[in-house]
């Protein structure tokens, strides 16, 4: 199972959660997507334990199963997809979820999240 991870998700993940931790586990490929490591490291800069926090999260993204997705050209044409068929629909969600949605439409990737939002888009398969 090749999996893109949404920020929530990692968070659940690093709290130890049980599902998370299983999901994660038996995934054969994670992807963590461009703005979900920046969201993370945002929220890292803002707490307590940041350096603790950048460490773990180096220590993911270096392992053997993980990597980050970054957007190319052809990213920019399933955002576009994807914003025209939210503001026809009457359905906006945050920017940073439709580069998310159009990461794992273009790398046919099951999507873990918690946000109720991306049911918005039955075109990204989900966990």
């Amino acid at each position: 199972m090749r999996v893109l991870l949404d920020t929530n998700r990692y968070c659940d993940f690093a709290e130890g959660n049980r599902e998370a931790v299983e999901v994660i586990q038996n995934s054969a490929r994670l992807y963590v997507p461009f703005v979900v490591a920046a969201e993370l490291r945002s929220g890292f800069l803002c707490g307590k334990q940041s350096r603790q926090n950048e460490k773990y999260l180096t220590m993911f993204l270096n392992s053997e199963r993980a990597d980050i997705l970054y957007p190319e050209e052809n990213t920019t044409h399933h955002y576009a997809q994807i914003f025209a068929q939210l503001r026809l629909q009457g359905t906006p969600i945050p920017t940073n979820d439709i580069w998310i949605a159009a990461l794992a439409i273009q790398h046919d990737l099951l999507l873990y999240s918690r946000d109720s939002h991306f049911d918005k888009l039955p075109q990204v398969a989900r966990i």
